[in-house]
Formats: structure tokens, C-alpha cells, sequence
């Protein structure tokens, strides 16, 4: 969810034309360093691999006739492998420094991705699951501070905006990819399964992912910089500090906490949903994936502006709502060409809520405890989406889609009415981004995040 926050960032968004009309010459006016560039290619291949491992891996379950219940098992381990891995990963990277747990990630998560494609008994699925998280998490402690080490103040906005940017554009032609390998292996005259197409899609991904090593294998950050790594670790300060008289960040963690577990109650299941339920074939699902994708970039971009008209309180609870309406009205409609409309619209919309979340956090939280609110955010984040997919799943199996999202839905309208009368109370939102006294100035909408 930070991904949009540093995308939207005000050095970006003021250079933004001079990249659509001179692409070139904005990089090389950015000076990224060689080493930024060894990395952009290590990313691009991990984040090319994953994005179409995740899109495809609960379809190919459904192809052995798996349920929901035991997909949100498998999903749930995953994000608790990551959730306890986060700390140790923070802390071991602060000693031992960011490129060794990288080569360690790098290497582990595709091999127990291969070994997940392969294994399709369910307590293994768990086990296995619970491994991946534990790898990827790798991914997610050290990324941030890699490509600190590697650039300057000047361009690391700049560096962030870019290799999130790819990752979006590799996610879409992933999910398209993935929908139409079958019809390009028919028209070359081969007849292959589609299950067995499926698994050769998910272990050529995870071939994808690991070239990532060859580029990683010639990278070196500097000494200093592994410091980076102990600020993304920063768990290991006294939470009760920052909890300590910020009574904003006791109503803010159980409310975020549970928009997070509404988006992770569905997103699992969104690509079964409409495979199974609305009977999209692979090649339709993987359309609209892209199209989700794309939607979610577009849409990105237009957050800051958003924003700045409504408030940013007033913009996320109004994002809330939507999503919430979107998703409630995709529960119960049988038509398709409606279902795809909606399911874009729920994407889409959720992800503009991000950099208004975290920038609330960030600018209603004292410097000197935004690293420790940052980690409070993501153990609760990270514990409820955990929860709710395991939940999610069971009750999909029991009482089915529409009555399930429909109490989804419900709950992120509860989370809405949290932000608007709980989070910040008696605050009003005046209509150029004011929070109570507090003004939020277009540069604030990603530079805090």
C-alpha cells in the first residue's frame, strides 16, 4: 500500500510531463547511478516472476478441485509466514547487511514456489505457504533500503516512482500472458492440458524470478547504508512510546487494521470469484487483470488531485464508501459485462485509499515516531489480513459469494464511519485538504509516506 504513496510523490508529480514528453532525457537528467540500474533489473525480474505466480496459483488449485476454505488456509499462512518473518528479517539484515538476505530471498522464494506448484496436499500447501511468506518478506524488509543505498535525496523519489511504475506495467502483461498461453500453444499445434499449461506457467515464473540472482549477484551497497535496514526494523523499539499519551494512533491501527482485513478478505479470491462464480474463461480473467492493473496506475495518478479537492479525510472516507458500494453491487450481479465494470471499479478505487492512509498516519504522527507507527501499522495490518482470509474462505464455503462480500462490504462501510467520526473526532474537513487545524498541503500527499 505504500507503493502509490512514493509513486505520488511531489518531486514525481512536478516532473511527471517532462517524462511523457521526453522520457530520455528525464532519466538522464535523474543521474540514477549503475548500481541503481543492476538493481532495477533484479527487481524486474522477481516482480515479473511473482506477479504472475500470484495472479495464476489459486487458479491452478481450482483445477484439483480446491475450495475456498482451504485456499484462505493456504493464503493465510503465506501472510502469517510473513508476518513472523518480518523481525528477525529486519534485525538480521541490520547485522549481516541488505545484499546477502536478498541473495537469500532471491533464491529461497522461487524454490519454494517451484515446490508449491508440485506439493498439493494441504498441510504441505501450509507449510510450504508459511515458508514463502517468510522469503518474500525478505523482499519487503530490504527493498526500501536498497534502493536508499543506491541513490541520492535527489532522485530517490524519482527511483521509487519508477521501478513501481514497471512493476505495475510487468503485472499487466502478466495477467495477459497467463490468460492466452493456451491459445498460443494451440495455434502452434500443441495440445497440452490446461492444468499442466497452468503448472508450466507458474514454474516458468519462478525461472523468471530467479534471474533476478544474476544482476543481484554483481550488486554492492554501501557499508553505511545497512543502517537502512535497522530503520525498517524498528519493531524492536519500545511501541509503547509512540502508543504513550497518541491516543490518534489507538483509534488509527484498529481502524486501519480493519479496511485492510475487508480488501484481504476478498483479493484472494476475486480471480475464483470470477472464474468459478461468473464462469469468465483463463483469457478473459487474465484481460481483466491487466485492465485492473492499468486502472489502478491511472487512477494513481489522479489521487493527489482527488485529495486536494475533497480533504484527505473526506477523500479516503469517500474512497471507502466506494469501494464498499462497488464491491456490494458486484456480490449479487449475474451479468458479466456488469461483474467486469464493478470489479475495476473495486480495484481501483481501494488503491486510491492507500497514499491517503498512510499520509494521514504520517502527518498526524510526531517525526520521531512515524518508523514505530509505520511498524505498529503493518504487525496489525498484517495480523487482521491473516484473519480474514482464513475467515473469508470458510464462510464463502458455507454461505457463498453474494451473502460473504455483501458482509465484506458491510464492514468496510463500518471502516469508513470509523476514519470519518472516530479516527479524527469532532474535526472538520475543509475542502482544501484541512484536517481540524492541520493543513495538508498538496506536497504532504506522498512526501510523508
Amino acid at each position: 500500500m505504500d507503493q502509490l504513496a512514493i509513486i505520488e510523490a511531489s518531486p514525481v508529480a512536478r516532473s511527471r510531463p517532462a517524462v511523457w514528453k521526453r522520457p530520455a532525457a528525464w532519466l538522464i537528467d535523474k543521474k540514477l547511478s549503475r548500481g541503481f540500474w543492476i538493481f532495477f533489473a533484479a527487481a524486474f525480474f522477481f516482480d515479473c516472476g511473482f506477479a504472475v505466480y500470484f495472479f495464476l496459483f489459486n487458479l491452478y488449485l481450482l483445477d484439483f478441485h480446491w475450495n475456498e476454505r482451504s485456499i484462505g488456509l493456504v493464503t493465510g499462512a503465506l501472510t502469517i509466514g510473513s508476518l513472523i518473518g518480518t523481525l528477525p528479517v529486519g534485525y538480521l539484515a541490520g547485522k549481516v547487511g541488505i545484499r546477502p538476505m536478498l541473495l537469500v530471498c532471491f533464491v529461497a522464494a522461487p524454490t519454494v514456489g517451484l515446490l508449491r506448484a508440485s506439493v498439493l496436499w494441504l498441510p504441505a500447501q501450509m507449510a510450504l505457504a508459511f515458508l514463502a511468506g517468510m522469503a518474500l518478506c525478505i523482499w519487503g524488509v530490504c527493498f526500501s533500503p536498497a534502493i536508499a543505498s543506491l541513490t541520492t535525496s535527489e532522485n530517490r523519489a524519482s527511483a521509487f516512482s519508477l521501478i513501481f511504475s514497471v512493476s505495475i506495467g510487468t503485472s499487466a502483461l502478466g495477467g495477459l500472458a497467463c490468460g492466452y498461453t493456451s491459445r498460443w500453444l494451440v495455434a502452434m499445434g500443441l495440445s497440452i492440458d490446461p492444468t499442466d499449461v497452468k503448472r508450466l506457467i507458474l514454474q516458468v515464473s519462478c525461472g523468471i524470478a530467479l534471474l533476478g540472482l544474476v544482476p543481484l549477484t554483481v550488486l554492492r551497497f554501501r557499508p553505511a547504508n545497512h543502517s537502512g535496514a535497522a530503520v525498517l526494523s524498528s519493531t524492536r523499539q519500545s511501541w509503547s512510546e509512540a502508543l504513550r499519551g497518541g491516543s490518534f494512533l489507538v483509534r488509527f491501527l484498529p481502524s486501519m487494521a480493519l479496511w485492510t482485513a475487508v480488501i484481504a478478505a476478498f483479493t484472494p479470491f476475486a480471480n475464483v470469484f470470477l472464474a468459478q462464480r461468473l464462469k469468465f474463461p483463463l483469457a478473459q480473467v487474465g484481460l481483466l487483470f491487466a485492465s485492473s492493473q492499468v486502472c489502478q496506475f491511472v487512477l494513481g495518478l489522479m489521487t493527489p488531485w482527488l485529495f486536494r479537492r475533497t480533504g484527505l479525510l473526506r477523500g479516503i472516507v469517500l474512497t471507502q464508501v466506494a469501494t464498499a458500494a462497488a464491491l456490494l453491487s458486484l456480490a449479487w450481479t449475474s451479468n458479466r459485462m456488469l461483474a467486469a465494470i464493478l470489479f475495476l471499479s473495486f480495484s481501483s478505487i481501494q488503491w486510491m485509499s492507500s497514499p491517503g492512509l498512510y499520509n494521514l498516519l504520517m502527518t498526524r504522527v510526531p517525526e520521531e515516531q512515524r518508523s514505530s507507527a509505520s511498524a505498529m501499522t503493518m504487525f496489525s495490518n498484517s495480523l487482521l489480513q491473516s484473519i480474514a482470509a482464513v475467515v473469508a474462505g470458510f464462510f464463502l464455503v458455507q454461505f457463498g459469494y453474494p451473502r460473504v462480500l455483501s458482509g465484506i462490504a458491510g464492514l468496510g462501510a463500518v471502516a469508513a464511519l470509523l476514519f470519518q467520526f472516530v479516527v479524527v473526532p469532532g474535526r472538520g474537513v475543509a475542502k482544501e485538504g484541512v484536517i481540524g487545524v492541520e493543513e495538508v498541503s498538496p506536497g504532504v500527499l506522498s512526501s510523508n509516506t
